[in-house]
């Protein structure tokens, strides 16, 4: 990891007080009994490529979370599924759709310029106010919005016109998508249309918005260096915002000695805290917001969350990174639980992440049949 030279270097961390530092902000040292709604805008946001992510990752962070009550939030729109930070679906509540989606669009912007091959011709623009009229008429799927593009257009490559009409305009996905026990297909509408409300002009992503959003950043996953806050986000040229606000916030090093910004107040447990085992969904955003991850995922175990493009189901043991986890459903509503291990576990351990799978599952109303061990199988 590339060092970087601070003007007044802080204490150094260790990578154990990383690690408990930002499990108390993920609210993964001990379930917190705040509510779902400000659960998701503590953390900024949850990641939601697929529906039932969200659900498990406040089942691991709230004491008598019910998945109906994320539900609900969606359903009755104080909560909707966009594309935002590093270029993927999340679910944010209806004020940060409305907030975010303005920060991130100059990296929207850049992802249409990598297909601009395939949009030869075709005028931004005009695709933009079309795409609009078209998905605020009533909510299309991504079908529609390309089979419609290519009237227009019949010479562009469909998958370009798709990526420039979710860059350009801020297309939520509508319900039932997403809601618990319930099923449906994409289909996309403006976030103005579905909220109610206007988002905030690109233009208004000013000095203090880009600020506010660094501060949040560093409650939901500090201490963090100016790289982890762009891998997080998808953003570059952050250091602006950290120099601003460096009167405001504390410094430290981690063991690398790259410099950490933190806010004052914010919880940094004591290294040795107990931390209990969470079981954790794919694509959690405690393993994808820090350029440097080893502060919860030990090195040897870096590539083994992923195969290919799809993301395993992971559970911590001791705040770290520990396996992978599958569920196996019946028609019957019961579940087995089978836990992966990329180590070994001592029989207290095993005890313990045996009885979180069982919690977890529970929360989530499933009724487990079993949780089976075994050895982590690439």
């Amino acid at each position: 990891m590339a060092t970087t030279t601070s003007p007044s270097p802080g204490p150094v961390l260790s990578t154990r007080a990383l690690n408990r530092a930002t499990l108390a902000r993920q609210l993964l040292l001990r379930r917190t009994p705040m509510s779902a709604k400000h659960a998701v805008e503590h953390l900024v946001g949850l990641q939601a490529q697929n529906t039932k992510p969200p659900y498990v990752a406040l089942a691991a962070r709230l004491d008598g979370f019910r998945p109906e009550e994320l539900s609900g939030l969606l359903e009755s729109r104080e909560a909707a599924r966009i594309v935002t930070l590093r270029s993927t679906l999340h679910l944010h509540t209806a004020d940060d759709v409305l907030r975010l989606r303005p920060l991130v669009q100059p990296a929207r912007e850049r992802e249409v310029q990598l297909f601009r091959k395939g949009l030869a011709g075709v005028d931004l623009e005009r695709l933009a106010g079309l795409t609009r009229t078209l998905v605020e008429e009533r909510p299309r799927t991504p079908k529609e919005i390309r089979e419609a593009l290519l009237g227009h257009w019949p010479d562009a490559d469909p998958l370009a016109l798709t990526v420039a009409a979710r860059c350009l305009l801020p297309l939520v996905q509508v319900t039932p998508r997403g809601l618990w026990g319930r099923s449906g297909q994409v289909a996309l509408t403006t976030a103005e249309a579905w909220l109610g409300r206007e988002t905030e002009p690109a233009a208004t992503a000013t000095p203090a918005t880009a600020d506010a959003t660094v501060l949040r950043y560093l409650a939901a996953f500090g201490p963090a260096s100016v790289k982890d806050m762009q891998t997080w986000s998808g953003l570059t040229r952050r250091r602006e915002a950290f120099e601003r606000l460096r009167p405001r916030l504390l410094t430290f090093r981690d063991e690398s000695g790259t410099e950490l910004f933190d806010l004052p107040d914010a919880p940094r447990p004591d290294a040795d805290t107990p931390a209990p085992p969470r079981f954790l969904p794919e694509f959690d955003n405690l393993l994808l917001s820090h350029a440097d991850r080893t502060r919860v995922v030990p090195p040897e175990y870096k590539d083994r969350t992923w195969k290919g493009n799809q993301a395993y189901r992971t559970f911590l043991v001791d705040g770290f990174l520990a396996g992978i986890w599958h569920l196996d459903e019946t028609k019957g509503g019961t579940a087995t639980v089978t836990v992966q291990l990329f180590g070994t576990l001592t029989r207290e351990q095993r005890a313990a992440v045996a009885e979180e799978a069982e919690r977890t599952l529970t929360t989530l109303a499933y009724d487990v049949d079993a949780v089976r061990f075994g050895a982590f199988a690439p």
